[in-house]
């Protein structure tokens, strides 16, 4: 509560000054108020990085689960699941610079410009995305019922995602503030993945859809025990059919109340001399942003680190349940990961503020590289497989926060160096978004057709040794080459904390320049 009375404190002294003035009051008390109101309070933080919660409530259980649901529960073919998930993610994909170009020519309204995304959306959001984890009642189709259900949340989550991730140039025009409200962001989003992991694994965990044993692993006993208990084989199906609605049922309940709370506890700050430039055409502001050279390469480093992290989430479950063998405990590992990465982003906001953001990304993103090859080079074990989980945890911490507390410092950069183009924000966020869920896309897509070309087993007590061998270049070898790749791009990222201070400088000048000006055409006004 410390900047909360900060800020009242300081918005105090400015009504003191207005009041000690005379007839200028009116004059010098508006600059007074902007000031005030770059300062966040904790409850405007925390509010604010409670938004971000559904996006990755709904995107971690759809990350690890949704892969494994289509094959085992929904019992759709591997190829027919690439389809589904590749085209999913494309689609999603395609949607973030339009819903990006299309905020950006809104209009402004009394409750913001981004807010009114964010909560029409929010409705028709939830209802698809329950719909997601639905078995419908008949076979043929049932590849489009998944496919229109998974296109839809995609594209109205987009409207929810790219508004709130551009509300933060608009929660206060200070930079420290909006790192620090940055930080609530990454640890509540980190907190959403724990939240979406427990609620997803733990009620789907006690309701474990029944392996089926294989001609090499079933003897004829076993032939007549599955016979004898095919009924009960059924009914364990429609039992974990219904725990993947609970699931969805709770997630779409947290959805909704996070929304709530985002639109009551945060205010979006129109700045008295922050103007809009004029609209832009959809290929102008494509062109407008990734022709300015920072943004490009950081959106490229960030698009080969996704990659990485995106292959390893969406097929860790699998790599569990079946290459180390851990069918019923994948769940909990799962959630030791979100749970490490939770508890460690206060720790890597401490390390990028005293040692820089870019090192930030060196450290923490290689951190997670030794883990990656242990995992797959000792042998199975429950405990040890905890250890690396934890290890790794910290390293998706990183993951989580560094790319969205750099991507302010480009939006600032761009400013400085093109004072006369603003009102871009929307612009920025959205195509960032849109590759990191291109590469999501691809990387659910080429996962699940390698696996069906490596002989996957829908529900199968064990896999072929191809399969093994698939699972564990997925999550090991594919994301340490991706991470090398994004590493050496990072290299050539020019903006570095002198630079971040040289910025922060000079809009400072320009936004007292324009409160100045503003001042001087109040001053006119009045003597007219």
């Amino acid at each position: 509560m410390a900047k909360g009375e900060g800020s009242e404190q300081c918005c105090s002294n400015a009504s003191l000054l207005a009041k000690g003035v005379g007839e200028s009051s009116d004059v010098i008390k508006l600059p007074a108020k902007n000031e005030c109101r770059k300062k966040l309070t904790v409850c405007n933080k925390i509010c604010y990085g409670i938004g971000g919660a559904p996006y990755q409530i709904t995107g971690c259980a759809l990350g690890f689960f949704l892969q494994l649901y289509l094959l085992d529960i929904a019992q759709l073919d591997p190829s027919l699941a690439s389809i589904i998930l590749f085209v999913g993610r494309a689609w999603d994909a395609v949607t973030d610079p339009t819903v990006g170009f299309l905020v950006s020519r809104s209009p402004w309204t009394r409750f913001g410009r981004m807010m009114p995304w964010i909560m029409l959306s929010t409705p028709l959001a939830v209802l698809s995305y329950f719909l997601i984890w639905y078995v419908p009642p008949f076979e043929n189709g049932k590849v489009f019922w998944y496919l229109f259900f998974y296109c839809t949340f995609q594209a109205l989550q987009t409207c929810f995602h790219v508004p709130y991730s551009a509300l933060t140039m608009f929660i206060s025009s200070d930079q420290k503030e909006r790192d620090s409200a940055t930080a609530y962001r990454m640890t509540v989003e980190v907190l959403g993945t724990l939240i979406g992991t427990a609620v997803q694994g733990q009620i789907v965990g006690m309701f474990n859809a029944p392996c089926i044993h294989g001609p090499g692993d079933m003897m004829s006993e076993m032939n007549v025990s599955l016979s004898l208990n095919q009924t009960d084989h059924t009914i364990s199906l429609q039992h974990t059919r219904v725990a993947y609605m609970i699931a969805s049922a709770v997630i779409s309940s947290i959805y909704i109340l996070c929304a709530i709370v985002l639109f009551f506890g945060v205010k979006e700050q129109k700045e008295a001399g922050r103007l809009q430039s004029e609209p832009l055409s959809f290929f102008q502001g494509i062109k407008l942003v990734m022709g300015y050279g920072p943004y490009a390469k950081l959106v490229m480093v960030f698009l080969f680190t996704s990659l990485a992290f995106m292959l390893l989430e969406g097929n860790f479950a699998l790599f569990c349940s079946y290459t180390l063998g851990f069918r019923n405990d994948f769940q909990n590992v799962l959630l030791v990961i979100m749970l490490s990465a939770t508890l460690t982003i206060p720790f890597w906001q401490w390390f990028l503020t005293r040692f820089g953001k870019k090192t930030a990304v060196y450290v923490g993103t290689l951190s997670v590289v030794p883990f990656l090859i242990l995992v797959v080079c000792i042998k199975s074990n429950l405990v040890v497989t905890y250890v690396v989980s934890f290890f790794a945890g910290v390293a998706v911490a990183a993951a989580f926060l560094l790319p969205w507390s750099m991507l302010p410092d480009v939006v600032d950069d761009f400013q400085v160096r093109n004072p006369e183009s603003a009102g871009h924000e929307a612009l920025f966020y959205s195509f960032y978004v849109f590759f990191t869920k291109f590469a999501s896309g691809v990387s659910l897509g080429v996962s699940t057709l390698s696996l069906d070309f490596a002989g996957y087993i829908s529900r199968g007590c064990s896999q072929p040794s191809n399969v093994d061998l698939t699972l564990k270049i997925l999550v090991s070898a594919g994301p340490i080459v991706f991470i090398m790749i994004g590493l050496g791009i990072l290299y050539s990222y020019p903006i570095d904390e002198v630079r971040r201070t040289k910025n922060r400088k000079r809009l400072q000048e320009l936004r007292d320049n324009e409160a100045d000006s503003e001042t001087d055409s109040a001053e006119l006004a009045n003597i007219i």
